[in-house]
């Protein structure tokens, strides 16, 4: 492909599968967390964990479907990058052989495809 057929392709795919709404409202919920709670790197991950902040939350929206829930999660995820709780945290890429997969889904790719 040329730059801008990867330009174009790029732009498609992040026009059907990108949500700036989320990350918008990702950076808002930063802001007020800023106002209430102070500096995130003089909170975490010393004084509370991060990642210990998002299973109660996806509880949370299981139970009332609420995507505020989601805003939260995506930003404690953030966090725990930033912030990790881990003194051995890193960032390795993994391939679809390292996976943790769809729980138990497939992807409509795969279902047309025909693999497992």
């Amino acid at each position: 492909m040329t730059p801008e057929e990867i330009k174009k392709h790029n732009e498609a795919v992040l026009s059907r599968d990108w949500s700036p709404e989320f990350i918008t409202k990702m950076m808002k919920a930063i802001l007020l967390s800023h106002e209430k709670y102070g500096w995130m790197s003089q909170t975490y991950p010393e004084l509370a964990q991060a990642i210990k902040c998002i299973p109660d939350r996806i509880d949370a929206y299981n139970k009332t479907h609420n995507k505020d829930y989601l805003i939260d999660i995506a930003n404690f995820a953030m966090i725990e990058y930033m912030h990790s709780m881990f003194p051995d945290a890193h960032f390795t890429p993994t391939d679809s052989d390292k996976s943790v997969g769809l729980g138990g889904g497939i992807s409509y790719k795969e279902l047309m495809e025909g693999e497992p």
